[in-house]
């Protein structure tokens, strides 16, 4: 899940690898993305299991 926050942050924000200054907002919101993932996974309901 972390490699697709990560492609997704790295999308959304237009940079592969962020600056220095940027790395601490960069990485945070790779986290965000990554626990709001795991979040919605964990809590969807399929039927007919």
């Amino acid at each position: 899940m972390r490699a697709a926050a990560l492609q997704y942050i790295r999308k959304v924000s237009g940079f592969r690898d962020p600056a220095s200054h940027n790395s601490a907002a960069f990485d945070a919101a790779v986290d965000k993305v990554t626990d709001a993932t795991r979040e919605l996974l964990g809590s969807l309901v399929v039927k007919g299991r």
